[in-house]
């Protein structure tokens, strides 16, 4: 097994102008784990990702992906880089006036010189993976949100990403559908050997799934705890961390 991390974030800050959101942000993410990014709300999570998938640019720092770095790479490099990972974001994205197997075959048509049987094969197969077969032809509007999710992750492993890159994968979800797309982003993981970052704050799906965490604080801008989240609930001498992972309220 490559020993390299699939991903490494090294002295990473990021804000907007004169505005410092998180500074001397240092990570990595181990090929294969399901790595989380915790935090309360407005420490940062959604845009420290962004930083990372290069949506936004850093204000310093590396992204290291598979050992290329992201920051400042342009042209033919960036995109090389950019296939190596697959984006689904909190709202899913579908396109609404395209069927599931259109959207998964979009990317397929943009980014690959494969003719259109094997387009059609492989969407399908990916449809199949995260338990939609058969639901080729329908809408996203008829989807319930569970079926959206798992769509999302279908077009996001289109172009077989090595990385999967999730946003608030759970939100809006029952907590038996959440259990099962739980149980399928394990299984992912372990038959095809992604490694997964997941921004949440769902904490049946932290300690269900969960290989590894950092958490962000909004005030210190940037990590307070980083570990499996299981040590850090049970023996964490940070208090705001205690909190979060036992569900304290502090009384005025």
């Amino acid at each position: 097994m490559d020993p390299a991390p699939i991903i490494r974030v090294e002295g990473l800050a990021a804000g907007f102008g004169d505005r410092i959101l998180m500074k001397d942000v240092t990570f990595d993410v181990a090929r294969g784990e399901i790595f989380m990014i915790l935090g309360g709300s407005g420490s940062g999570k959604s845009t420290l990702l962004k930083n990372i998938i290069g949506l936004y640019e850093p204000l310093a720092g590396r992204v290291l992906i598979d050992g290329d770095d992201l920051v400042g790479t342009t042209g033919a490099a960036r995109e090389r880089i950019l296939r190596k990972f697959g984006v689904s974001f909190q709202s899913g994205a579908l396109f609404g006036s395209m069927t599931l197997l259109e959207n998964i075959v979009l990317p397929l048509e943009a980014f690959t010189a494969l003719p259109p049987d094997a387009i059609d094969l492989v969407a399908r197969m990916k449809l199949s993976q995260v338990g939609l077969g058969g639901a080729e032809a329908r809408m996203p509007a008829e989807l319930s949100g569970g079926m959206k999710k798992r769509a999302a992750i279908a077009r996001a492993m289109a172009l077989d990403p090595k990385i999967l890159f999730l946003d608030e994968p759970s939100a809006g979800l029952d907590p038996i559908t959440s259990a099962e797309l739980d149980q399928l982003l394990l299984r992912l993981s372990r038959e095809l050997g992604v490694s997964f970052v997941i921004v949440t704050h769902e904490l049946e799906s932290i300690f269900g799934i969960g290989d590894r965490v950092v958490m962000l604080d909004g005030a210190s801008k940037g990590i307070v705890a980083a570990g499996d989240p299981r040590e850090l609930r049970d023996h964490s001498e940070h208090a705001w961390v205690r909190r979060f992972f036992h569900r304290e309220v502090v009384n005025p």
